[in-house]
């Protein structure tokens, strides 16, 4: 689902609320899993999570977890008009550094090629205990083929 703001330039794709989202937790947020602002498409850190679904995949496989993240990614920036070969930006979030290993490596496969920059945080949680690793990735909208 895609929601125009009232602004001319914003497009907002999958909205949810945190209510539906983590019904373990006691939130109610309006948000969304992209926005398009000024030819730039911001997304929602990534998970091992289905975004149809919201089920969580991958437990305790930092790689598989990635491989999903990196999937939403993919298709979200394709359902915002963009692509993978459009990424500029890449912030990689994990919960222990032993996984950094496999997770650049699994990110790098689907990377390839597109040079992006990118930054690797360490921290103690993410927004469930299963997840360990969480993928925000900023691109453009060229008009070109997604990678």
């Amino acid at each position: 689902m895609t929601v125009p703001s009232t602004g001319p330039t914003h497009t907002r794709i999958r909205p949810f609320n945190t209510a539906d989202t983590y019904p373990e937790q006691n939130l109610d947020n309006d948000l969304c899993q992209a926005v398009v602002a000024g030819g730039v498409v911001y997304l929602r850190g990534q998970i091992g999570q289905d975004l149809d679904t919201r089920e969580s995949v991958g437990i305790g496989d930092a790689t598989e977890q990635t491989r999903k993240a990196m999937a939403n990614i993919k298709q979200l920036l394709e359902e915002a008009g963009s692509g993978l070969c459009d990424i500029v930006k890449i912030v990689v979030y994990l919960t222990d550094i032993r996984y950094r290993e496999p997770v650049y490596r699994e990110m790098g496969k689907w990377l390839k090629g597109v040079y992006p920059v990118s930054t690797g945080i360490v921290v103690d949680a993410l927004a469930r205990p299963e997840w360990v690793v969480e993928i925000d990735a900023t691109a453009v909208i060229s008009g070109g083929e997604g990678a």
